[in-house]
């Protein structure tokens, strides 16, 4: 049996100055990560932040450009980005319509989390 957790584009919510909707660990997902599906307006630019987390994000729509310290790069549908922890990373869209990413982060103690919860449906 699969679990499908459907985009509620409706109701995203707003954090770091962007529209999304968290993926966090339901039971039967039970992952070492946290996530989001997050879209950028046009003319807008999300929050500048760094934080001690892993991420990726993987573009799924559109172009923007990512900084991250300081420094520009070209962002738009298909790429995928590492971005090391305490990087400070935002997403600015230039264009006229909605750039979407999905964003991904972990760190050690939601893996130690995942690794705890595994061994207690194990056992």
């Amino acid at each position: 049996m699969i679990d499908v957790h459907r985009l509620d584009r409706a109701n995203l919510e707003r954090a770091y100055g962007l529209d999304s909707q968290r993926l966090l660990p339901w039971p039967e997902l039970n992952a070492p990560f946290e996530g989001a599906w997050c879209v950028l307006r046009p003319h807008s630019t999300s929050t500048a932040h760094s934080h001690h987390e892993y991420e990726i994000f993987i573009a799924l729509a559109g172009a923007a450009t990512l900084v991250v310290d300081g420094e520009p790069h070209p962002f738009s549908a298909g790429d995928i980005v590492r971005l090391p922890p305490g990087s400070t990373h935002c997403v600015a869209n230039e264009g006229d319509q909605d750039f979407e990413y999905y964003g991904v982060w972990w760190d050690t103690e939601m893996s130690a989390q995942f690794t705890a919860r595994h061994e207690a449906s194990v056992s």
